[in-house]
């Protein structure tokens, strides 16, 4: 994700990322119950303090693994100190993403990418690499900020997943966003 630009939340900046008002209107269980099950290789992309993180480590039960990424370190430390010594932390496994790829090897079976595509500069190849990593019939939550994604701008995102080979599914509700569940073609 090269040319980190300077949409790109700042570690000092997340706690406003992780609230209990955020949590009552934008509820990770509620969002995710419907393409999350137990037993299932989870990506949350660009994860910051791990707001879902958490509750996909949940879903997937003892069986399933959360694979959290992000750019930052600092971002991944919250994420590490917040599940330190407890059951969920042998489910997720941090992952540092290089400035050019995401760097996952693991085949997965959903991908999460909640309010941070806008901050991928290379759309085309940020879509294809998910592409090599989503496992056949996995699918991909996008969600964007419609105060910083126009409906044209969300719309074009979902024309360059589409040029690497995703299909549209569903464009499910989500309280104050753009929402897509895209699946390999």
């Amino acid at each position: 994700m090269k040319n980190i630009n300077t949409q790109v939340c700042p570690v000092a900046l997340s706690g406003s990322l992780d609230n209990r008002i955020r949590r009552w209107l934008q509820n990770p269980e509620k969002i995710l119950r419907p393409y999350i099950n137990e037993g299932m290789t989870v990506l949350d992309m660009g994860c910051g303090p791990g707001f879902f993180t958490i509750e996909m480590a949940r879903m997937v039960g003892k069986s399933g693994r959360v694979i959290t990424a992000d750019l930052q370190d600092g971002m991944l430390q919250i994420v590490k100190e917040k599940v330190k010594g407890t059951e969920l932390e042998e489910r997720i496994l941090l992952h540092k993403c290089g400035e050019d790829n995401i760097g996952v090897l693991e085949p997965v079976d959903f991908v999460l990418l909640f309010y941070m595509v806008h901050e991928v500069p290379n759309k085309e190849h940020f879509f294809n690499e998910i592409g090599t990593i989503l496992k056949p019939q996995g699918q991909v939550l996008i969600v964007e900020p419609p105060f910083h994604v126009s409906k044209s701008a969300f719309e074009e995102t979902i024309r360059k997943a589409g040029s690497a080979g995703f299909v549209v599914i569903e464009r499910p509700k989500v309280f104050f966003s753009r929402a897509v569940i895209l699946r390999k073609g």
